[in-house]
C-alpha cells in the first residue's frame, strides 16, 4: 500500500462491512476502466461545436452542457444521443465493479447512468434495488441484497438525465427526497468515495447541510484520488499548479470529514479493494474435513477438541462456512453455538453459515454437478480454509476423501488462505506435507505456526490453540 494510513483506513472500513454501515458512492471514473467515457470524454464533441476545450473546462462541465441547450433553442436532443452513443449496454463491469459486489455493501450511490453496479451485483448473485426516479424510492424490492441510487439518473431514460446547470439547480427541488435519503446515507454510514471529483453541485450542497446540522460530530468518510503527475501537464508551472491546487482541495474535504488516500495510478484502487475483500474474508473460516475414523484418538477426544475450537472461533468473532462434513461439523458447530447463545454474541447469522450436503440426489452426474456448485459457493464466502481428518468409508475400507480434495482445489483457486491440519491426519497430513514446501515469502512466525499444526500431538484438544496461533499470524500481515 502507497502509505501507512491505507492499512488504517482497510482496517477501519473493514470494520463499517461487519457492522453493515459501509457505503459506496461511485463517480465517472470508476467506470473509465469498464471501456465508459469520463464527463469531459462525453462532452468533449459538444464543447469543440462551442469553440471550448472539455479538459480545460473540467471544473465547468456542466456549464458546458448547459450553453449547447442554450444554443439549440433548449434542445437537449444532441446530449441525449451522446449519452445513448457512449453508455452502451454490452460493457462489461470492471473487476472494481466486481469485488465491492462481493462485498456486503448495502448501499451504492452513483452519479453514473451506466448499469455496471447493478449488473454487478447480479453477476454476485445478490438482488439489487435500483432507484433513478423519485416514485422508485417509495417501493422496496423483496429480498434485496442493496439498494442502488442513481442520483443523475439511469441511461435506458436519457430525457429524464441530470445534465446542465438546469437540471442542477432545480435538483434540490424536483429531487427533493434523493436530497434527503443521501443526506440520512451519510449522516449514519461511512462512504468511500470512488471514481468522483468533488465537482458536482449537488453533493456540495448536501456534505454543507450536514457541516452545519452535525457540526464537528459527523461521521468520517474516505475518497481515494489520483495524485496529478508531471506527465499530465505541458510545462513544469502547470503541474505545480495543480499540485497546490489538489493540495487545497483535500483540505477543504476534512472540512465536510472526509479523508483522503492518495494513489499514483488506478491499478492501486484495484489494489486497495482486494486488499479490503482479503481482510474481510480473512474473518470467514471455511471448515472442510470428514471422518469416517479418528486415527489414534478417542472420538469422544476429538469432539471435545472440536467443539471447542467452534467456542473460541466465536470468541474470536470468526463466521464459520461449513459443508455440514461428516464427523467433523456437528461438534464444531455445536461448540460455536453454545458459545453464541450462552455469551448473546448477537447473531447466529453472524457467525455461522451452513450448508448442509443435498445428499439425496439420484442421477450420480447430476449429484456431482450439483456438489461442485455448492462447494464453490460456499468456499468464495470464506477468506480461510481450514482443513481437518479427511477420510471416509468405501465398500468397508477407509480411504482419502476426495471431497476435501476438491475442496482445496477450489479454495487455491479463490484464493484463501490454506490451513491444513497435518497432525488429523489422511486428506489433511497429504496438504500439509504438500504445502511444507511452499512457503517463501511467508514471516517466520507464520513458518513456524504453520509446522506446529504437521506436527503430531498426544491429544486433540492441543491443536486449538496451534490453529489460534496461526489465524494470529494472517491476521497480523504475514
Amino acid at each position: 500500500m502507497p502509505s501507512p494510513s491505507f492499512q488504517q483506513f482497510v482496517t477501519e472500513y473493514v470494520r463499517e462491512l461487519e457492522a453493515g454501515t459501509a457505503a459506496i458512492f461511485v463517480g465517472a471514473g470508476l467506470s473509465v476502466g469498464a471501456g465508459f467515457v469520463d464527463w469531459a470524454g462525453l462532452l468533449e464533441p459538444i464543447a469543440k461545436e462551442l469553440g471550448l476545450d472539455s479538459i480545460k473546462e473540467q471544473d465547468h462541465l456542466v456549464a458546458v452542457a448547459q450553453y449547447h441547450v442554450n444554443q439549440n433553442g433548449d434542445n437537449r436532443s444532441e446530449l441525449h444521443r451522446r449519452l445513448l452513443q457512449e453508455f452502451p449496454a454490452h460493457k462489461s463491469p470492471s473487476e472494481n465493479h466486481q469485488i465491492l459486489a462481493r462485498l456486503p455493501i448495502p448501499v451504492f450511490w452513483t452519479t453514473n447512468y451506466d448499469r455496471l453496479i447493478e449488473r454487478a451485483l447480479e453477476d454476485a448473485g445478490k438482488i439489487p434495488d435500483v432507484k433513478y426516479t423519485t416514485p422508485q424510492l417509495a417501493n422496496t424490492k423483496p429480498r434485496r441484497d442493496a439498494v442502488v441510487y442513481k442520483m443523475h439518473g439511469d441511461i435506458e431514460h436519457p430525457d429524464q438525465a441530470v445534465l446542465t446547470k438546469d437540471d442542477y439547480e432545480r435538483y434540490a427541488t424536483n429531487h427533493a427526497p434523493f436530497v434527503t435519503a443521501l443526506s440520512g446515507d451519510l449522516v449514519s454510514r461511512t462512504f468511500l468515495f470512488l471514481g468522483f471529483s468533488f465537482k458536482d453541485p449537488n453533493l456540495d450542497y448536501i456534505l454543507a447541510r450536514i457541516r452545519i446540522h452535525m457540526e464537528r460530530n459527523g461521521r468520517r468518510h474516505y475518497c481515494v484520488l489520483r495524485r496529478v503527475q508531471p506527465g499530465d501537464f505541458k510545462s513544469v508551472e502547470e503541474f505545480s499548479y495543480a499540485t497546490v491546487k489538489q493540495g487545497l482541495a483535500i483540505e477543504d474535504l476534512k472540512r465536510f470529514n472526509i479523508r483522503t488516500l492518495l494513489v499514483d495510478n488506478y491499478a492501486e484502487i484495484t489494489e486497495l479493494l482486494r486488499t479490503i475483500e482479503a481482510c474481510y474474508r480473512r474473518k470467514s473460516i471455511f471448515v472442510s474435513g470428514s471422518a469416517e475414523v479418528f486415527g489414534d484418538w478417542k472420538q469422544s477426544d476429538v469432539e471435545e477438541f472440536l467443539a471447542d475450537l467452534g467456542r473460541i472461533l466465536v470468541d474470536r468473532e470468526y463466521r464459520i462456512v461449513s459443508g455440514f462434513g461428516w464427523g467433523i461439523s456437528n461438534a464444531l458447530l455445536s461448540g460455536a453455538t453454545e458459545r453464541i447463545y450462552s455469551e448473546r454474541k448477537g447473531h447466529f447469522d453472524d457467525f455461522l453459515i451452513v450448508r448442509p450436503f443435498p445428499r439425496y440426489i439420484a442421477d450420480p452426474l447430476n449429484r456431482k454437478e450439483i456438489w461442485t456448485q455448492y462447494r464453490q459457493e460456499m468456499i468464495q464466502r470464506a477468506g480461510v480454509a481450514l482443513f481437518l481428518f479427511g477420510n471416509k468409508q468405501v465398500s468397508g475400507e477407509i480411504t482419502l476423501a476426495d471431497g476435501v480434495l476438491q475442496e482445496f482445489e477450489l479454495a487455491k483457486h479463490y484464493g484463501l488462505e490454506l490451513i491444513p491440519v497435518g497432525a488429523t491426519g489422511f486428506v489433511a497430513e497429504k496438504l500439509g506435507r504438500q504445502m511444507l514446501g511452499n512457503l517463501d515469502g511467508r514471516s517466520q512466525g507464520y513458518v513456524e505456526a504453520f509446522k506446529r499444526l504437521q506436527d503430531p500431538v498426544e491429544r486433540p484438544q492441543e491443536l486449538s490453540g496451534r490453529i489460534i496461533e496461526l489465524l494470529d499470524q494472517l491476521n497480523t500481515g504475514s
